[in-house]
């Protein structure tokens, strides 16, 4: 009998650790999130980026009753933020918040980072594309009567950007290459600038983000849009690609990435959150009156379009020699 009740007594207090331990490991390993989520901006506050992360961060803080704040990191370019996250904890609460300049600093610069492999992409926020503006001076209607003018007067016409590296830079640089054009580029700090130049006619032609530019479209004359479909609210305006030129389908966008070795819980939390901040109508509002297409895929697409998106870029500067110096 007391073989048998000591047996019993052994086994009660097995189990009693066992429970002790579960218990330990649950409170060792706490639903997520519980402590403030940092959404890193690699960029200075009250840009476009910016507005779109504060927006996001109030959309999961109300959801997830946890502290989410927006941390702006700006510098080299935004590689500075970038390599915060990329180096940082991998634990879910610390974001990147960036803008496709990610991919295309590949092929520019030595990075200290990798974009493709040192980071889980999560969603586009929001897709922003570029329209190909000239001068309201110019006595041109569209595309082909720009190319034709620009030929014949060798030296004499100019495209703007934002700065060496730029989206509008690539885009600028591959319209000469596919059209034998000889535009020269001019190079300014930021939209802000390039915009007044494009305004005062100091510049004759530019690539302009659809979303910080949308309200001055009417004071040009817009030749051509990127991406594969026209502009909702520009229906009129073709494509560059239905004017038979390629490589102008890759976007402007806003996405959300994490470090690569975050868990798969928490990446895919992160997945569904944002699909479902991006489907609220007031949200997909606020995108679209900043002249933006709201993103919302999948982890599986938004890879998909950084893939296809890294290799179109690097071809570009390949082919068109662009360098930072």
């Amino acid at each position: 009998m007391r073989m048998i009740t000591r047996r019993k007594a052994l086994a009660s207090l097995g189990g009693w650790a066992g429970m002790t331990l579960t218990a330990g490991s649950a409170l060792a390993q706490p639903v997520f999130p519980s402590q403030t989520i940092k959404l890193i901006v690699p960029y200075p506050a009250g840009g476009a980026t910016d507005a779109l992360a504060r927006m996001v961060a109030q959309k999961m803080q109300d959801s997830w009753q946890q502290t989410v704040v927006v941390e702006n990191k700006p510098g080299a370019g935004g590689t500075i933020g970038a390599n915060q996250v990329a180096k940082g904890p991998a634990d879910g609460y610390s974001v990147l918040f960036t803008i496709v300049a990610l991919l295309q600093q590949m092929s520019l610069m030595k990075l200290p980072y990798d974009p493709i492999k040192d980071f889980a992409p999560i969603s586009r926020v929001a897709i922003s594309p570029s329209v190909f503006a000239v001068n309201a001076s110019i006595p041109v209607n569209n595309l082909a009567e720009w190319i034709k003018l620009v030929k014949a007067n060798p030296g004499k016409y100019s495209f703007g950007t934002y700065g060496p590296g730029t989206s509008a830079h690539l885009q600028g640089e591959l319209l000469n290459l596919q059209t034998g054009m000889d535009m020269l580029h001019v190079p300014y700090q930021g939209a802000a600038p390039l915009v007044t130049a494009m305004l005062g006619g100091q510049l004759t032609s530019a690539f302009l983000d659809a979303g910080s530019s949308r309200q001055h479209f009417p004071k040009f004359k817009l030749l051509g849009v990127t991406g594969s479909e026209r502009l909702s609210w520009l229906p009129q305006l073709p494509t560059l690609k239905e004017q038979g030129l390629s490589s102008f389908e890759p976007l402007g966008w806003f996405g959300l990435f994490l470090p690569v070795a975050t868990p798969k819980p928490v990446v895919d939390k992160f997945s569904v959150e944002i699909q479902r901040i991006l489907k609220l109508p007031e949200v997909r509002e606020k995108i679209e009156a900043m002249g933006l297409v709201p993103g919302g895929e999948s982890q599986d697409t938004f890879a998909k379009v950084i893939k296809s998106d890294a290799e179109v870029y690097a071809h570009i500067i390949r082919d068109a020699k662009i360098t930072l110096n």
